[in-house]
């Protein structure tokens, strides 16, 4: 149940604080850890957690209403999904597992994965995207569903353990060339 009186009782203060960290006189962190403490006494950090309530629940009637919005979610939710996999399966040398205790070595660890992640991706794309304008110079109609229905995080084609020979002699071809597909050719 809300408590709608404190919420009424503290609305001009929740008001202030709103406006002060979007005009920057306060850091959202400084005002969260300020609030947070003794957050049993604290009055304000009541109200706002019973605004949050309403917000919520606000929110759940909306999702259980709104079809649309639920299968919104749900397709954004796959897609987190599908890519959180694909980190999986990128990051696999100690079981995805992070050893370090440094947090800077952590860090660099997360950021070679990130880099890694990425090249595929981007492989992956100019690769999709060569064949798709390949299939469009042979003019055949590619549905939109099926375009929809592709992505980037596709992993059969890679071997994981295989050897990778790096040519610095081999010049690919511009990004733009590889990526160039114009929307008028697809069949809706």
């Amino acid at each position: 149940m809300v408590n709608w009186n404190l919420i009424k009782t503290h609305w001009y203060d929740m008001i202030r604080v709103v406006l002060s960290i979007k005009a920057g006189k306060v850091m959202p962190s400084t005002l969260l850890r300020k609030l947070g403490s003794y957050s049993k006494k604290n009055r304000l950090y009541q109200a706002f957690l019973e605004l949050g309530k309403v917000v919520r629940t606000m929110f759940l009637l909306d999702y259980v209403s709104n079809v649309a919005l639920r299968h919104e979610i749900t397709a954004i939710t796959n897609i987190v999904e599908m890519y959180n996999a694909f980190l999986d399966w990128v990051f696999f040398g100690k079981l995805g597992a992070i050893t370090e205790n440094d947090p800077i070595e952590q860090e660099k660890r997360l950021k070679y994965l990130d880099l890694v992640a990425s090249a595929v991706i981007l492989q992956n794309t100019v690769d999709m995207s060569l064949a798709i304008q390949t299939l469009m110079s042979q003019e055949e109609l590619i549905p939109m569903r099926h375009l929809a229905a592709m992505s980037p995080y596709i992993t059969r084609h890679i071997k994981r353990y295989g050897d990778y020979v790096v040519n610095l002699h081999n010049i690919p071809q511009p990004l733009e060339a590889a990526i160039n597909l114009p929307p008028e050719i697809f069949e809706t």
